[in-house]
């Protein structure tokens, strides 16, 4: 067994990123995880992974999904346990799809805790949801996607997307780790505003 050692510079990067779908998220974690050298943690690509690989919690993941049911929280936050213990090199994180309750963002800052880690900030790219609506439409016709091409499936999708994160944008705002990004404009134009926002707050 290896002895694993977390770096645990002060200067580390954690970060959630928020946007609604179309919104270019995907992308700019791309940009920001090249140039902070930070890890990207996905709990779609984490969850496919496990499920995989039939590790003990992709397994345990995949009897509750079998079922029709949600996994409980307490399975994710292991997976992403060992993706953050499996990644020693990283000089910070993204995560990406979760937290998505407050429940799971106390989970997560009770983890990080547990390592003298804590999340920097959270950034939320902001999109006119019309603006959006034509992307993922242009982007479904592309892609053969079906729910990217049905304008009242894609507005449940923004419906469901604000319920869950108001409150949690709520409880980062209160630890004043929240910060919104206009989401428009050329590609390097909106990274360029994430790179801005996290420079003058680490």
């Amino acid at each position: 067994m290896g002895i694993f050692v977390l770096n645990l510079n002060s200067s580390m990067i954690n970060l959630i990123l928020f946007g609604k779908p179309g919104s270019g998220k995907g992308t700019q974690a791309e940009f920001v995880k090249n140039k902070y050298n930070l890890k990207h943690i996905s709990t779609g690509d984490v969850f496919r992974y496990n499920i995989s690989k039939q590790t003990a919690l992709g397994l345990l993941a995949k009897s509750y999904m079998e079922k029709g049911d949600l996994v409980p929280d307490n399975v994710t936050i292991k997976m992403l346990e060992a993706e953050v213990n499996n990644s020693s090199n990283a000089n910070g994180f993204i995560f990406d799809g979760f937290p998505r309750t407050t429940l799971q963002a106390e989970m997560l800052d009770e983890f990080l805790k547990s390592k003298k880690l804590s999340i920097t900030m959270t950034i939320a790219l902001e999109v006119n949801e019309s603006v959006l609506i034509e992307r993922l439409i242009s982007r479904g016709k592309e892609s053969g996607r079906v729910d990217d091409q049905d304008r009242t499936k894609i507005q449940n999708r923004f419906n469901e997307y604000n319920k869950k994160t108001s409150t949690l944008i709520n409880y980062y705002k209160s630890q004043n780790k929240f910060f919104e990004i206009k989401g428009y404009g050329e590609i390097s134009e909106i990274s360029q505003r994430i790179f801005n926002v996290i420079d003058s707050n680490i």
